[in-house]
């Protein structure tokens, strides 16, 4: 048995070889314990944001009932779908931008870096997190913004599969701005510029934009989340149609956070 005094230290006679390290955390169990932890931080610190992303989607749809007319049209469509949309962008695009960036300016990510989980369970985690908190918000939006302009509730429920969809395409964007900017504050800015894009972008009617800026539009991931809900709206939608804007979400979604993946670990090796 070793004691104070007969630990060994390190000589040439006496070589101290390091002990070996632990097996890696597989990664789905790994993800579960860095999703529960953001929860729990969630819980105290973002519920407000929540309120305030709601209260900003809410607060445009009243600002657009004065200029588009109520009833099943487009415009319509497009107004209810692109707020509803704005939550997830909201928290999914800006706040977690926001996160990792704050988080590599301070050394936080060091600490994840010292764990021995995948690199791909914080960013899916993280991400998990932040848009639990996104579906309530996003339904509210959908309700009150479907009652306000006389469009039809039978096919809401699409919203479940737009959230998550959507929230994957525009969190693993998110995080690899935060990520990958050279200074916090310069995340912060790419964070709203994005959110802004999708304000501008995904709340407008398509229709009526000029031909560049559609371009950008499908550019846009969030964009083909906000199709997919707003062609929900007509009384025979296109079901083809919203299921191959869903499966753009999808994909970009899926490339999106292997694009975070791989700069969480350029973050934490350089």
């Amino acid at each position: 048995m070793l004691t104070p005094s007969t630990t060994r230290t390190p000589s040439p006679s006496h070589p101290v070889t390091p002990a070996p390290l632990g097996p890696a955390a597989r990664l789905l169990p790994a993800l579960a314990a860095v999703y529960r932890a953001q929860l729990a931080r969630a819980k105290v610190a973002r519920i407000p944001l929540m309120f305030v992303a709601t209260f900003q989607s809410v607060g445009i749809l009243v600002m657009m009932r004065g200029v588009v007319d109520s009833g099943d049209n487009p415009s319509a469509r497009a107004v209810v779908a692109g707020s509803s949309v704005l939550v997830v962008a909201f928290v999914a695009l800006n706040l977690l931008a926001q996160y990792f960036g704050r988080l590599r300016a301070t050394g936080g990510l060091d600490h994840y870096a010292t764990l021995p989980v995948p690199a791909a369970s914080v960013v899916l985690g993280s991400a998990a997190a932040y848009a639990s908190f996104t579906l309530p918000g996003a339904l509210v939006t959908a309700g009150f913004g479907a009652w306000l302009f006389g469009l039809s509730f039978a096919h809401l429920w699409v919203l479940l599969a737009v959230v998550p969809l959507a929230g994957a395409a525009l969190a693993g964007l998110g995080a690899t701005l935060g990520l990958l900017a050279p200074r916090q504050e310069i995340a912060t800015m790419l964070g709203q510029l994005g959110m802004s894009a999708a304000l501008l972008l995904g709340v407008l009617p398509a229709s009526h934009l000029p031909q560049a800026v559609r371009l950008l539009r499908d550019l846009l991931p969030s964009s083909y989340g906000v199709d997919a809900f707003a062609r929900s709206f007509a009384a025979a939608p296109a079901w083809p149609a919203v299921l191959g804007d869903l499966a753009v979400c999808a994909v970009v979604g899926l490339l999106s956070l292997t694009l975070a993946t791989y700069s969480y670990r350029r973050a934490t090796t350089r």
